[in-house]
């Protein structure tokens, strides 16, 4: 599990609802956790100035798909360090390819271990320097 530090903040992308519940519940009290279905959402609140320290992002959502959005991140200068792992039900080794190459740092198949998931955030955050 990450260290614990309530004042990182974590935005959670994906139009699964259980998937953003779990993650709330699992990181509550790690991280103010921002949820969002849809990822053009996502982008517009980090354009108006929330700027998470971690981002959590499915690959399938409605809009803008995960790669996309990875793409946009990565393409704007004043959001491109902030870490992204997806989280995704694709397991090809195609799909997580694409991502990486796309710019995520990170990629865990769905179903997952928040456990494991944690261990990965904590990984990105203490090489960051945010922990």
């Amino acid at each position: 599990m990450p260290n614990r530090n309530p004042a990182l903040s974590m935005l959670a992308i994906d139009d699964e609802a259980s998937i953003l519940l779990i993650l709330q519940h699992y990181f509550k009290d790690l991280f103010i956790v921002k949820t969002g279905s849809n990822a053009k959402e996502a982008l517009s609140w980090m354009q108006a100035g929330y700027i998470p320290d971690i981002i959590i992002a499915d690959i399938n959502m409605p809009e803008m798909d995960g790669n996309a959005f990875v793409n946009q991140v990565r393409s704007s200068g004043f959001l491109k360090h902030i870490p992204i792992i997806i989280l995704s039900a694709n397991d090809k080794t195609d799909d997580k390819i694409r991502c990486l190459e796309a710019g995520a740092d990170d990629y865990i198949a769905k179903p997952f271990n928040p456990k494991e998931l944690g261990a990965r955030i904590n990984s990105m955050l203490r090489r960051s320097g945010k922990l």
